[in-house]
């Protein structure tokens, strides 16, 4: 029930499962499994998937690091974002994009869950958006040396918050890959 105007649509959003980005990272083969799930799933029902990755002075731009994972071949028609911040709609074409499909629904699924997954899933839900975490499909790394919990907790924490969020005319929430139905209004 997003608060966008003609925006029926749904999308699957796929963020920065990059392989500079999930190297290391927490339980990646099964996440990438389960993205790779829901792509074939979204394509199958001709919901459009759009690839979104980043890069900084770490990530360069078409460097091995930046590509996305070879497990998760995304398709040339499909769009791709390019981001340089956290929030994937911030200073990005994903908006526009977004709009051109029609797009008031988001699932979203990526890396860093702690950092581009939340600021994404608050970018969305203060721009109006729909948005629902898959919750078997995103991952972090191991920040525990500086003082973050296990990345398992992390990432439990944040399925439980997200669970629960709310805001005015928008819908939030988490679900398991096997349970996601692009359909649901």
């Amino acid at each position: 029930m997003t608060t966008l105007d003609n925006r029926p649509n749904t999308a699957l959003l796929v963020i920065d499962v990059q392989n500079g980005v999930v190297e290391g990272t927490h339980e990646l083969d099964a996440v990438v499994a389960n993205i790779g799930s829901l792509v074939a799933k979204a394509r199958g029902e001709q919901v459009p998937v759009v690839w979104v990755q980043h890069s900084d002075e770490q990530l360069a731009k078409g460097s091995d690091d930046w590509q996305i994972v070879p497990e998760l071949d995304p398709n040339h028609p499909e769009p791709r974002v390019e981001k340089s911040y956290a929030d994937s709609f911030e200073d990005t074409t994903l908006e526009s994009v977004l709009s051109d499909l029609g797009v008031g629904r988001l699932f979203v699924a990526g890396a860093q869950m702690d950092e581009c997954i939340r600021s994404t899933l608050h970018g969305a839900v203060v721009r109006g958006y729909d948005a629902t975490l898959v919750s078997d499909a995103h991952t972090t790394e191991d920040q525990s040396e500086w003082g973050a919990p296990p990345p398992g907790k992390v990432i439990a924490h944040t399925n439980l918050y997200w669970t629960n969020h709310t805001a005015p005319g928008r819908t939030a929430g988490t679900v398991k890959t096997e349970d996601v139905d692009f359909s649901t209004s």
